[in-house]
C-alpha cells in the first residue's frame, strides 16, 4: 500500500489493484507522488530492457531514470490506443540507445574493468542468495554475446516473458519478426541455458529492493524540483 499526498490530505493506493489508467489520471491531475505506482510496477521490466541494450548496470539504471522523466513530461500525449507498457518501453529503449551512442566506448571499458567486482557483488546480494550465482553470470554473459536485435527480443520474451504481441509493440516490429528472432536467439544459446533462463529467468538482471527504492526516490525528487 502506497500513501499518496493530495493537497493537505493523504490516501492509500494499492500497487497491485490500481490500474495504469487510474495512476495516470492522478498524475495528470497534478499528483506527482502517484507516479510512484507506475515506477514500482515497471522498474524491473524497463531495467532489463535497458540492461540488454547497454550491458552495464549503472548505465541501464540511468536510462530508466531518464525514461521516467521523459514519460512524465510526455504523459499528456499518451493515448490508450497504444499499450501503456509498450509506450513506456519504447521511451526506455530510445533513452538507452542515446546513452549508448554517447558513451559506448566508456561503457565497454567500464564493463571489462569492473567485471570481477560485479560478479563478487552478485554473491552478496540478498535477493539472489538462493539462486545459482554461477549460472546467472553465465546466462548474462551468453545473452550479452547475442546480436543486439536478437538480444532485445530474447530478453523481452524469454527473460521478461512478455507475449509475442507485446514484444512486437515494444520494439515496433511485427509479430513474425519477433518469432523469427527469438528462434535464432535460442539457436545461438546453448540448450541447457535456454531451459534455465525460461524457467528461472527472474534471477538475472534483478532490479529490486534498495535499487528499486533509489530510482523511485531520485525520479520523484527531480520532478518536485522541476
Amino acid at each position: 500500500m502506497i500513501m499518496i499526498a493530495e493537497e493537505t490530505t493523504e490516501f492509500a493506493i494499492d500497487l497491485e489493484s490500481t490500474s495504469d489508467e487510474v495512476a495516470i489520471e492522478y498524475v495528470r491531475s497534478g499528483n506527482t507522488a502517484a507516479f510512484e505506482v507506475i515506477m514500482r510496477r515497471y522498474n524491473q521490466r524497463l531495467y532489463r530492457v535497458a540492461r540488454s541494450i547497454l550491458l552495464d548496470n549503472d548505465a541501464a539504471q540511468d536510462a530508466v531514470q531518464q525514461a521516467y522523466i521523459a514519460a512524465y513530461y510526455k504523459l499528456d500525449s499518451y493515448t490508450e490506443h497504444t499499450s501503456f507498457s509498450a509506450w513506456l518501453t519504447r521511451i526506455t529503449i530510445n533513452e538507452a540507445l542515446m546513452i549508448r551512442r554517447k558513451h559506448d566506448n566508456r561503457i565497454a571499458e567500464n564493463r571489462d574493468m569492473h567485471e570481477a567486482d560485479k560478479i563478487a557483488a552478485k554473491s552478496n546480494n540478498p535477493a539472489t542468495i538462493h539462486a545459482n550465482k554461477e549460472l546467472a553470470v553465465m546466462i548474462e554473459s551468453a545473452i550479452g554475446q547475442l546480436p543486439e536485435e536478437f538480444r532485445y527480443v530474447f530478453v523481452l520474451r524469454a527473460v521478461q516473458q512478455l507475449s509475442t504481441k507485446e514484444t512486437a509493440e515494444s520494439l515496433d516490429i511485427n509479430e513474425a519478426t519477433v518469432k523469427t528472432r527469438l528462434h535464432r536467439a535460442r539457436n545461438l544459446m546453448q540448450l541447457n541455458l535456454n531451459e534455465h533462463i525460461e524457467q528461472a529467468g527472474l534471477h538475472v538482471f534483478e532490479f529490486a529492493g534498495q535499487r528499486c527504492d533509489n530510482i523511485v526516490r531520485m525520479v520523484l525528487e527531480r520532478l518536485r524540483k522541476s
